[in-house]
């Protein structure tokens, strides 16, 4: 059965973790889990598993698919106090057994997902065609990448919003990795003329007493 998988999750998990423990991080979890889920009937998908910080998801329209990637982007990834999001997708036949996908086509999705950069939606070439026309989306060609386990390289392209900025968003916490909003943010401090803002004064200790560690993570 062919369809379109998408692979959902918190680019920046880990830093989150480690900066403001076990509980918190999967409190944001929880919460990302279910500002996804809310857009999934509208775009005509569904969840197919939740892997971590990770949503596996499966999408019966191509071009609904690429729609509520930059959805999940937009409207889940860019609040104030919650990590940038990344998605990526691929389309072709897989395999279904007891509610779950299986084969070469979710495996795909799920590497090209983890090429993505924060507050990006990748697509591949296969997915592009499926799609068709996109009405006020722009598909940006991102060269051709190489997978583990996969053959041949894969034309990768990256989806915006026709007109999008794509470098608009909030400051981003070099610490947790949090997006922050400046009106809103605990504290701010300056490195190496590099303005930084945070989410909590915690978050702004760390920073300055190393702050060589998170500039470079920002900046790398």
């Amino acid at each position: 059965m062919n369809g379109t998988f998408l692979f959902a999750d918190l680019a920046g998990f880990t830093a989150l973790t480690e900066a403001m423990g076990d509980h918190e991080a999967a409190d944001v979890v929880a919460e990302f889990g279910g500002a996804v889920r809310e857009l999934l009937e509208d775009h005509q998908a569904r969840e197919v598993k939740a892997i971590g910080d990770a949503l596996m998801l499966h999408a019966r329209a191509p071009d609904r698919a690429v729609e509520l990637g930059l959805r999940i982007v937009e409207d889940v990834g860019s609040r104030h106090y919650f990590p940038v999001v990344r998605v990526g997708m691929h389309t072709g036949a897989a395999v279904q057994r007891a509610g779950d996908w299986f084969g070469a086509t979710v495996n795909l999705a799920a590497r090209v997902s983890a090429a993505a950069g924060g507050s990006e939606v990748l697509l591949t070439s296969a997915t592009r065609r499926a799609a068709g026309t996109l009405t006020g989306i722009e598909l940006h060609p991102r060269g051709r990448r190489s997978f583990k386990n996969v053959a041949e390289p894969i034309e990768i392209y990256a989806a915006n919003r026709s007109g999008a900025q794509t470098d608009a968003g909030l400051p981003i916490d070099p610490v947790c990795r949090m997006a922050v909003d400046p009106d809103d943010a605990a504290g701010q401090l300056v490195h190496d003329g590099v303005e930084y803002h945070f989410c909590s004064l915690a978050c702004a200790n760390a920073f300055s007493g190393d702050p060589q560690r998170y500039s470079s993570a920002v900046t790398g």
